[in-house]
């Protein structure tokens, strides 16, 4: 296949090409380092994906799930009750060795007065309708009150999880954002956006 070969060129074309290759290098690694800070940009401000590595928030989310996590709309507004958040590990779970980011479910705002009985989530002495939980609590808890800036979270699986119950409140400047759409796997593409409602009314957001 040797006839098929281009001619070799001349010193002067090889010099020119070489030259033109290296304002080709220059220009891919201008575009490549674009690319990265855009990245960067996108992931620190607006969103990213994560992966869930546990069975905390069971049925909700399953191990393995991929998700996007938005970070726009805290910008706007204050996190809701009954977001699905990730957050930075508080102080106090730093301190138990914690550095990994968590996952719950928002079930205080601040302010909220918080307990469980009877297998039962009350907030400020209405019982929450939850139709994502695993199963009910079979533990007792408080009551608290949210403090300023604070949120309290529990995990859907809410016997199998390590959250607010255990180690107290997440502050404000910890949240990431908010879990907004399962990407993966195929199967279970969707929104997450179910909210728990007061069992007395419709829905309830504070």
């Amino acid at each position: 296949m040797s006839e098929n070969l281009p001619e070799r060129p001349s010193p002067d074309i090889t010099t020119q090409e070489e030259n033109i290759s290296g304002i080709r290098v220059k220009d891919l690694v201008i575009v490549l380092i674009q690319a990265l800070v855009l990245s960067f940009g996108i992931r620190i401000f607006i969103a990213e994906a994560r992966y869930i590595p546990s069975s905390s928030m069971e049925p909700t989310l399953l191990i393995n799930d991929r998700l996007m996590i938005e970070k726009m709309s805290y910008r706007f507004h204050e996190p809701k009750r009954g977001d699905v958040v990730v957050f930075n590990a508080t102080e106090t779970l730093q301190k138990e060795g914690y550095q990994d980011a968590f996952i719950k479910r928002i079930i205080g705002i601040p302010g909220d007065q918080v307990k469980v009985r009877n297998g039962k989530v009350m907030v400020n002495n209405q019982v929450l309708r939850e139709t994502y939980i695993k199963e009910a609590p079979n533990y007792n808890f408080g009551p608290v009150t949210v403090p300023e800036n604070q949120y309290l979270v529990l995990g859907d699986n809410r016997n199998n999880s390590y959250d607010s119950h255990y180690w107290g409140f997440v502050p404000r400047d910890k949240i990431i954002g908010r879990a907004s759409v399962r990407f993966w796997p195929p199967q279970r593409i969707g929104l997450i956006n179910e909210q728990p409602a007061y069992a007395d009314t419709p829905s309830s957001n504070k």
